[in-house]
Protein backbone atom coordinates (compact mmCIF):
# COMPACT_ATOMS: atom_id res chain seq x y z
CA UNK A 1 0.00 0.00 0.00
CA UNK A 2 1.31 3.43 -0.91
CA UNK A 3 2.05 5.77 1.98
CA UNK A 4 -0.36 8.76 2.07
CA UNK A 5 2.51 11.20 1.51
CA UNK A 6 3.99 9.31 -1.46
CA UNK A 7 3.51 10.39 -5.04
CA UNK A 8 4.61 8.71 -8.23
CA UNK A 9 8.09 9.96 -9.24
CA UNK A 10 8.48 11.56 -12.65
CA UNK A 11 10.92 10.35 -15.28
CA UNK A 12 12.90 13.59 -15.03
CA UNK A 13 13.28 13.04 -11.28
CA UNK A 14 14.46 9.45 -11.79
CA UNK A 15 16.86 10.53 -14.55
CA UNK A 16 18.34 13.20 -12.28
CA UNK A 17 18.73 10.81 -9.36
CA UNK A 18 20.31 8.09 -11.53
CA UNK A 19 22.85 10.64 -12.78
CA UNK A 20 23.72 11.74 -9.23
CA UNK A 21 24.04 8.11 -8.10
CA UNK A 22 26.43 7.46 -11.00
CA UNK A 23 28.62 10.56 -10.73
CA UNK A 24 28.31 11.39 -7.00
CA UNK A 25 28.75 14.99 -8.05
CA UNK A 26 25.93 17.43 -8.77
CA UNK A 27 27.75 19.50 -11.41
CA UNK A 28 28.96 16.45 -13.33
CA UNK A 29 25.54 14.79 -13.08
CA UNK A 30 23.82 17.92 -14.40
CA UNK A 31 26.22 18.10 -17.34
CA UNK A 32 25.69 14.41 -18.11
CA UNK A 33 21.93 14.81 -18.57
CA UNK A 34 22.08 18.30 -20.10
CA UNK A 35 20.44 20.32 -17.35
CA UNK A 36 21.46 23.01 -14.87
CA UNK A 37 22.71 22.23 -11.38
CA UNK A 38 19.79 24.09 -9.69
CA UNK A 39 17.30 22.15 -11.82
CA UNK A 40 19.02 18.89 -10.90
CA UNK A 41 18.98 19.73 -7.19
CA UNK A 42 15.31 20.64 -7.46
CA UNK A 43 14.50 17.34 -9.14
CA UNK A 44 16.30 15.38 -6.40
CA UNK A 45 14.49 17.31 -3.68
CA UNK A 46 11.15 16.73 -5.42
CA UNK A 47 11.89 13.00 -5.70
CA UNK A 48 12.72 12.78 -1.99
CA UNK A 49 9.51 14.64 -1.17
CA UNK A 50 7.49 12.40 -3.47
CA UNK A 51 8.86 9.26 -1.85
CA UNK A 52 8.95 10.66 1.66
CA UNK A 53 12.54 9.50 2.15
CA UNK A 54 16.08 10.88 2.08
CA UNK A 55 18.06 9.48 -0.83
CA UNK A 56 21.11 11.75 -0.91
CA UNK A 57 23.39 13.06 1.85
CA UNK A 58 24.92 16.41 0.94
CA UNK A 59 28.05 17.84 2.53
CA UNK A 60 30.33 20.67 1.50
CA UNK A 61 32.89 18.20 0.15
CA UNK A 62 31.05 15.21 -1.23
CA UNK A 63 27.75 13.63 -2.18
CA UNK A 64 26.74 10.27 -0.72
CA UNK A 65 23.80 8.03 -1.53
CA UNK A 66 21.90 6.69 1.49
CA UNK A 67 21.39 2.90 1.82
CA UNK A 68 17.75 3.36 0.75
CA UNK A 69 18.95 5.60 -2.06
CA UNK A 70 21.19 2.81 -3.37
CA UNK A 71 18.16 0.52 -3.66
CA UNK A 72 16.08 3.26 -5.28
CA UNK A 73 18.91 3.88 -7.76
CA UNK A 74 18.69 0.25 -8.94
CA UNK A 75 14.98 0.66 -9.66
CA UNK A 76 15.53 4.04 -11.31
CA UNK A 77 18.07 2.53 -13.71
CA UNK A 78 15.66 -0.30 -14.54
CA UNK A 79 12.83 2.14 -15.28
CA UNK A 80 15.03 4.32 -17.47
CA UNK A 81 16.44 1.29 -19.27
CA UNK A 82 12.93 0.00 -19.97
CA UNK A 83 11.86 3.40 -21.29
CA UNK A 84 14.91 3.57 -23.52
CA UNK A 85 14.18 0.07 -24.83
CA UNK A 86 10.65 1.17 -25.71
CA UNK A 87 11.77 4.21 -27.69
CA UNK A 88 14.62 2.22 -29.23
CA UNK A 89 12.24 -0.44 -30.52
CA UNK A 90 9.97 2.16 -32.08
CA UNK A 91 12.97 3.90 -33.68
CA UNK A 92 14.32 0.63 -35.05
CA UNK A 93 10.94 -0.28 -36.51
CA UNK A 94 10.75 2.97 -38.46
CA UNK A 95 13.96 2.60 -40.44
CA UNK A 96 17.39 1.10 -39.64
CA UNK A 97 20.45 3.31 -39.21
CA UNK A 98 18.46 6.47 -38.59
CA UNK A 99 17.97 8.69 -35.57
CA UNK A 100 20.31 9.12 -32.60
CA UNK A 101 22.95 6.57 -31.64
CA UNK A 102 25.02 7.17 -28.50
CA UNK A 103 28.37 5.41 -28.91
CA UNK A 104 30.66 5.00 -25.89
CA UNK A 105 34.40 4.55 -26.54
CA UNK A 106 37.26 3.84 -24.13
CA UNK A 107 40.12 6.42 -24.13
CA UNK A 108 42.76 3.93 -25.34
CA UNK A 109 40.71 3.28 -28.48
CA UNK A 110 39.00 6.59 -29.27
CA UNK A 111 41.90 8.58 -30.85
CA UNK A 112 42.98 5.69 -33.09
CA UNK A 113 39.70 4.17 -34.31
CA UNK A 114 37.27 7.09 -34.28
CA UNK A 115 38.50 8.49 -37.64
CA UNK A 116 37.56 5.18 -39.26
CA UNK A 117 34.25 4.96 -37.38
CA UNK A 118 33.24 8.52 -38.25
CA UNK A 119 34.18 8.08 -41.90
CA UNK A 120 32.09 4.90 -42.09
CA UNK A 121 29.07 6.59 -40.51
CA UNK A 122 29.39 9.63 -42.79
CA UNK A 123 29.69 7.57 -45.98
CA UNK A 124 27.42 4.60 -45.28
CA UNK A 125 24.86 5.88 -42.75
CA UNK A 126 24.25 9.58 -43.46
CA UNK A 127 20.91 9.56 -41.60
CA UNK A 128 22.44 8.21 -38.40
CA UNK A 129 22.81 10.90 -35.72
CA UNK A 130 25.98 9.74 -33.96
CA UNK A 131 26.91 11.01 -30.47
CA UNK A 132 30.34 9.94 -29.15
CA UNK A 133 31.11 9.59 -25.43
CA UNK A 134 34.73 8.91 -24.39
CA UNK A 135 34.71 7.28 -20.95
CA UNK A 136 36.39 4.48 -19.04
CA UNK A 137 34.90 0.99 -19.11
CA UNK A 138 32.96 1.05 -15.78
CA UNK A 139 31.24 4.30 -16.74
CA UNK A 140 30.44 2.97 -20.22
CA UNK A 141 28.87 -0.19 -18.84
CA UNK A 142 26.80 1.82 -16.39
CA UNK A 143 25.68 4.10 -19.21
CA UNK A 144 24.69 1.10 -21.29
CA UNK A 145 22.67 -0.38 -18.41
CA UNK A 146 20.76 2.85 -17.77
CA UNK A 147 20.05 3.54 -21.45
CA UNK A 148 22.29 6.61 -21.59
CA UNK A 149 24.45 4.81 -24.16
CA UNK A 150 23.39 2.48 -26.98
CA UNK A 151 26.59 0.88 -28.22
CA UNK A 152 30.12 0.56 -26.80
CA UNK A 153 33.52 0.25 -28.50
CA UNK A 154 35.90 -1.27 -25.96
CA UNK A 155 38.19 -4.15 -25.01
CA UNK A 156 36.54 -7.57 -24.76
CA UNK A 157 35.46 -9.29 -22.65
CA UNK A 158 33.83 -6.20 -21.17
CA UNK A 159 33.67 -7.69 -17.67
CA UNK A 160 31.69 -6.07 -14.89
CA UNK A 161 28.31 -7.12 -13.55
CA UNK A 162 26.32 -5.66 -16.46
CA UNK A 163 25.21 -8.29 -19.02
CA UNK A 164 26.16 -7.32 -22.58
CA UNK A 165 26.06 -8.83 -26.04
CA UNK A 166 29.50 -8.66 -27.67
CA UNK A 167 30.50 -8.28 -31.33
CA UNK A 168 34.26 -8.97 -31.81
CA UNK A 169 36.04 -6.69 -34.29
CA UNK A 170 39.76 -7.43 -34.16
CA UNK A 171 42.76 -8.57 -32.14
CA UNK A 172 45.87 -6.41 -31.83
CA UNK A 173 49.34 -6.91 -30.38
CA UNK A 174 50.95 -4.96 -27.58
CA UNK A 175 54.29 -3.34 -28.43
CA UNK A 176 56.96 -2.48 -25.87
CA UNK A 177 58.01 1.19 -26.08
CA UNK A 178 61.49 2.17 -24.87
CA UNK A 179 63.89 5.12 -25.28
CA UNK A 180 65.96 4.86 -28.49
CA UNK A 181 69.21 4.25 -26.61
CA UNK A 182 67.72 1.28 -24.71
CA UNK A 183 69.44 -2.07 -25.35
CA UNK A 184 66.14 -3.57 -26.58
CA UNK A 185 65.33 -0.73 -29.02
CA UNK A 186 64.29 -2.01 -32.44
CA UNK A 187 64.48 -5.71 -31.52
CA UNK A 188 61.87 -8.27 -32.60
CA UNK A 189 60.93 -11.69 -31.22
CA UNK A 190 61.73 -10.59 -27.68
CA UNK A 191 60.43 -12.95 -24.97
CA UNK A 192 57.91 -11.60 -22.50
CA UNK A 193 60.18 -12.27 -19.55
CA UNK A 194 62.28 -9.21 -20.47
CA UNK A 195 59.62 -7.36 -18.45
CA UNK A 196 61.15 -8.86 -15.31
CA UNK A 197 64.05 -6.39 -15.49
CA UNK A 198 62.15 -3.30 -16.68
CA UNK A 199 60.36 -0.41 -14.99
CA UNK A 200 56.96 -0.62 -16.70
CA UNK A 201 54.91 2.58 -16.55
CA UNK A 202 51.12 2.27 -16.39
CA UNK A 203 47.99 4.30 -16.91
CA UNK A 204 46.16 5.38 -13.77
CA UNK A 205 43.55 3.11 -12.23
CA UNK A 206 40.25 2.77 -14.05
CA UNK A 207 41.73 2.09 -17.50
CA UNK A 208 41.25 -1.46 -18.77
CA UNK A 209 44.61 -1.19 -20.57
CA UNK A 210 46.28 -0.79 -17.16
CA UNK A 211 44.72 -4.07 -16.02
CA UNK A 212 45.78 -5.81 -19.22
CA UNK A 213 49.37 -4.59 -18.82
CA UNK A 214 49.40 -5.78 -15.22
CA UNK A 215 48.16 -9.21 -16.28
CA UNK A 216 50.97 -9.53 -18.84
CA UNK A 217 53.59 -8.61 -16.27
CA UNK A 218 52.16 -10.97 -13.68
CA UNK A 219 52.17 -13.85 -16.16
CA UNK A 220 55.98 -13.68 -16.25
CA UNK A 221 56.32 -12.91 -12.53
CA UNK A 222 57.22 -9.24 -12.95
CA UNK A 223 56.20 -6.84 -10.22
CA UNK A 224 55.05 -3.49 -11.57
CA UNK A 225 55.28 -0.49 -9.32
CA UNK A 226 56.35 2.40 -11.54
CA UNK A 227 56.84 4.39 -8.36
CA UNK A 228 54.29 7.14 -7.96
CA UNK A 229 54.24 7.90 -11.70
CA UNK A 230 50.85 7.41 -13.35
CA UNK A 231 49.43 8.78 -16.61
CA UNK A 232 45.85 9.65 -17.49
CA UNK A 233 46.34 8.88 -21.19
CA UNK A 234 48.66 7.14 -23.64
CA UNK A 235 50.08 10.42 -24.96
CA UNK A 236 51.39 11.29 -21.50
CA UNK A 237 52.60 7.75 -20.95
CA UNK A 238 54.86 7.74 -24.02
CA UNK A 239 56.23 11.18 -23.11
CA UNK A 240 57.29 9.74 -19.75
CA UNK A 241 59.13 6.99 -21.64
CA UNK A 242 60.75 9.58 -23.92
CA UNK A 243 61.91 11.40 -20.78
CA UNK A 244 63.68 8.29 -19.53
CA UNK A 245 61.33 7.40 -16.66
CA UNK A 246 60.76 3.81 -17.81
CA UNK A 247 59.11 1.74 -20.55
CA UNK A 248 55.49 1.01 -21.39
CA UNK A 249 53.14 -1.15 -23.46
CA UNK A 250 51.15 0.30 -26.36
CA UNK A 251 48.43 -1.34 -28.44
CA UNK A 252 49.47 -1.61 -32.09
CA UNK A 253 46.73 0.76 -33.28
CA UNK A 254 48.21 3.54 -31.14
CA UNK A 255 51.81 3.00 -32.21
CA UNK A 256 52.11 5.30 -35.24
CA UNK A 257 50.14 8.14 -33.65
CA UNK A 258 51.92 8.14 -30.31
CA UNK A 259 55.48 7.46 -31.46
CA UNK A 260 55.26 9.79 -34.46
CA UNK A 261 55.35 12.90 -32.27
CA UNK A 262 58.96 12.45 -31.13
CA UNK A 263 62.19 10.70 -32.10
CA UNK A 264 62.79 9.76 -28.47
CA UNK A 265 60.89 6.47 -28.69
CA UNK A 266 61.62 3.04 -30.13
CA UNK A 267 59.43 -0.04 -30.52
CA UNK A 268 60.22 -3.57 -29.37
CA UNK A 269 58.23 -6.53 -30.76
CA UNK A 270 57.42 -9.58 -28.66
CA UNK A 271 57.88 -13.18 -29.76
CA UNK A 272 54.82 -15.34 -30.32
CA UNK A 273 52.46 -15.82 -28.65
CA UNK A 274 52.35 -12.04 -28.65
CA UNK A 275 50.46 -10.38 -25.79
CA UNK A 276 47.53 -8.31 -26.97
CA UNK A 277 43.87 -7.48 -26.61
CA UNK A 278 40.57 -7.94 -28.45
CA UNK A 279 38.47 -4.91 -29.39
CA UNK A 280 34.79 -5.10 -30.19
CA UNK A 281 31.33 -3.67 -29.79
CA UNK A 282 28.92 -4.29 -26.92
CA UNK A 283 25.21 -3.60 -26.58
CA UNK A 284 22.28 -4.57 -24.39
CA UNK A 285 21.17 -8.17 -24.95
CA UNK A 286 17.86 -8.35 -26.75
CA UNK A 287 18.04 -4.76 -28.01
CA UNK A 288 15.62 -3.98 -30.82
CA UNK A 289 18.58 -2.62 -32.77
CA UNK A 290 20.62 -5.84 -32.53
CA UNK A 291 20.40 -6.54 -36.31
CA UNK A 292 21.66 -2.97 -36.95
CA UNK A 293 24.55 -3.43 -34.54
CA UNK A 294 25.53 -6.74 -36.16
CA UNK A 295 25.55 -5.15 -39.63
CA UNK A 296 27.45 -2.14 -38.32
CA UNK A 297 30.04 -4.46 -36.77
CA UNK A 298 30.50 -6.29 -40.08
CA UNK A 299 30.91 -2.99 -41.95
CA UNK A 300 33.37 -1.73 -39.35
CA UNK A 301 35.48 -4.90 -39.58
CA UNK A 302 35.86 -4.28 -43.32
CA UNK A 303 36.72 -0.62 -42.75
CA UNK A 304 39.45 -1.52 -40.22
CA UNK A 305 41.37 -3.91 -42.47
CA UNK A 306 44.01 -1.31 -43.23
CA UNK A 307 45.09 -1.10 -39.58
CA UNK A 308 47.81 -3.29 -37.99
CA UNK A 309 45.25 -5.73 -36.56
CA UNK A 310 43.88 -9.23 -37.10
CA UNK A 311 40.22 -8.99 -38.04
CA UNK A 312 37.99 -11.25 -35.95
CA UNK A 313 35.98 -13.90 -37.81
Amino acid sequence: MKHPTQRTPTLSQLRAFAAVAEHLHFREAAAAIGTSQPALSGAIAALEEALGAQLVERTTRRVMITPLGERVAVHARQVLSALHALTEEVEAARRPFTGPLHLGVIPTVAPYLLPTVLRLVRDAYPDLELHVHEERTPSLLDGLATGRLDLLLLALPAGGSVPVAEIPLFDEDFVLIVPPEHELAGRVDVPRDVLLDLDVLLLEEGHCLRDQALDICREVGAEVSGGSTRAAGLSTLVQLVAGGLGVTLLPATALDVETGRTDRLAAVRFAAPTPGRRIGLAHRPGSARTPEYDRFGAALRDALRGLPVRIAP
